[in-house]
């Protein structure tokens, strides 16, 4: 899902397209179900993006015949068309293209595939707004056109992926396509399945704390959605008013400042904040509990300084927003907010999705790589 109501900060990678290669810098979407990127088609609506428009030549073009079209669509006999709505209320629609992918790996090496992936000629919305850094989404969720399945049902690599974001202020991280850089222990596995209308892939819940406060209702589970294409953390409104009261009771030297409107909450401290570590030790952590597992408790913690940010003027603001406001009353949505320092793997095979905590700073293999899952480290920017 791609959502960013407010000031955005993007996660992107470098993907080389076409013969010969050019370079596309690509959002990296968990939530998304195709990889697209803006072309010139024509082109009715793009954003100037990082690069020049992909161009696309007519071999290029999946007929709609293509076992792969008919598996997302069956309105259009004479073109193999896409259309996504994201959460956000942007858009963009255009057709599917085939063409190669490059891959670089950390020792050079270069190697090649033909992907099916979206040529996007009209975009709408604050999307476009995203799109004068980049050039697209790169798509990670687990239907047929993402990327990872396009490549596991090859068996170039296993359905596994996953993603780790530093902390760092400026940004960084990695990417993976593979099994290779997955750790072997210390993992926290929890089960995913699709949701009932979108066909994104959630967890459950039992238990949402701030601190000792239990923020939702007792007994009733909650579905968890992460989302590397949203820029903040999404709770039910019920669970969002319960943490702003808390908030609000953590201390008198705070109060809240309504003409700041960074974020729909924020607060004025009683001295000078330059940054998160000022005042993180004032604020009690979040935590998402799931069931247990053989009596081994399962719970993803985030950290103040994974939902506070600080403001242009100095204020603290909370980086979880409502759900309602973009149709997610019953959902929780972690954003990059909340998944920085941690390494976060999808399981296609399994429908599970895993986590630990990591500087995120350098991969470390997990056994010697072989063929393309070796090339499938790409540096997140």
């Amino acid at each position: 899902m791609l959502i960013c109501p407010y000031l955005c900060r993007m996660y992107y990678t470098t993907v080389s397209l076409g013969n010969p290669p050019r370079p596309y810098f690509l959002d990296v979407d968990t939530g998304s179900h195709t990889t697209w990127i803006q072309c010139d088609a024509p082109c009715t609506s793009c954003a100037e993006g990082a690069h020049p428009l992909y161009r696309p030549a007519p071999a290029n073009l999946v007929p709609a015949s293509d076992p792969l079209c008919q598996r997302v669509q069956h309105d259009n006999p004479n073109q193999c068309d896409y259309d996504i709505s994201f959460a956000d209320g942007s858009s963009s629609m255009g057709v599917h293209v085939r063409d190669n992918m490059q891959f670089i790996s950390e020792d050079g090496e270069r190697e090649n595939a033909d992907i099916v992936f979206g040529c996007g000629y009209d975009q709408q919305g604050i999307l476009l707004n995203r799109l004068e850094n980049t050039d697209g989404i790169l798509g990670l969720s687990n239907r047929a056109l993402s990327l990872p399945t396009q490549l596991a049902s090859r068996g170039i690599i296993s359905n596994v992926f996953g993603h780790c974001m530093t902390r760092d202020p400026s940004g960084g991280g990695y990417l993976f396509l593979g099994d290779d850089y997955l750790p072997r222990w210390g993992m926290t596995w929890v089960p995913i399945r699709d949701g009932p209308a979108d066909d994104i892939r959630r967890a459950r819940v039992q238990q949402v704390n701030h601190g000792d406060q239990q923020l939702n209702v007792q007994g009733k589970l909650i579905q968890v959605v992460f989302d590397t294409g949203s820029t903040y953390t999404y709770f039910p409104n019920e669970a969002l008013t319960k943490l702003i009261s808390s908030l609000k009771a953590a201390s008198p030297r705070f109060v809240q400042d309504d003409a700041d409107k960074t974020l729909p909450f924020c607060m004025k401290a009683d001295f000078p904040v330059r940054s998160v570590d000022d005042v993180k030790h004032f604020f009690k952590p979040l935590s998402l509990q799931f069931e247990k597992r053989f009596f081994f408790s399962r719970t993803f913690n985030i950290r103040p300084e994974d939902y506070l940010v600080i403001s242009d003027k100095g204020n603290v603001c909370l980086g979880v927003l409502d759900g309602t406001t973009i149709g997610y009353d019953s959902v929780i949505i972690v954003g990059d907010v909340s998944l920085r320092g941690k390494l976060i793997a999808y399981d296609n095979d399994k429908n599970e999705v895993g986590w630990i905590d990591s500087d995120c700073s350098n991969p470390q293999q997990s056994r010697i790589p072989s063929f393309l899952r070796r090339a499938l480290h790409n540096q997140l920017l």
